[in-house]
């Protein structure tokens, strides 16, 4: 009895180890692509982050302001040497948050609406989300003629 109690053990251990695999897409990047969109993500981050301050103040120019600032107004052209690497899918993504922040801007500075704001700062968020459990960074060598694209983000 100890033996089946033992394999029964094994057997659903390996179950859930063969759940914890990581499925998502793998994005093979040069340290340099890595760090340019890593940098990205902590600023759109740390936006929304301000964004939420803003709103707790009712302070809707500044949930503006600092969406503005996350829109298309955030995208460079530095990013074209992305394109090439990057699935059309997680470029697409990445330009739905940079037009929901701009809305979030437009609606914030006509409506002046915390809650309206607080939804749309939601459905924003369900995109990196959804981005996030789609895909994972792996990092490669940096080819000998990659060009040294500087970063646009602080």
């Amino acid at each position: 009895m100890k033996k089946i109690y033992a394999l029964a053990l094994c057997l659903s251990m390996t179950t859930v180890m063969a759940k914890d695999i990581d499925e998502r897409k793998i994005l093979s990047l040069n340290e340099m692509q890595r760090n340019h969109i890593l940098t990205e993500m902590r600023a759109l981050l740390q936006g929304a982050q301000q964004i939420l301050y803003a709103l707790s103040e009712e302070d809707m120019m500044a949930v503006a302001r600092h969406a503005r600032m996350l829109g298309k107004e955030m995208t460079h052209k530095g990013e074209d040497h992305l394109r090439s690497v990057l699935p059309e899918n997680f470029m697409q993504l990445g330009m739905s948050v940079h037009q929901s922040f701009d809305q979030i801007a437009a609606d914030a500075e006509t409506l002046k609406n915390p809650k309206h704001t607080l939804i749309q700062l939601s459905h924003t968020m369900q995109h990196c989300i959804t981005c996030h459990a789609a895909y994972q960074i792996r990092t490669t060598e940096l080819p000998a003629k990659a060009e040294n694209h500087p970063a646009h983000h602080n």
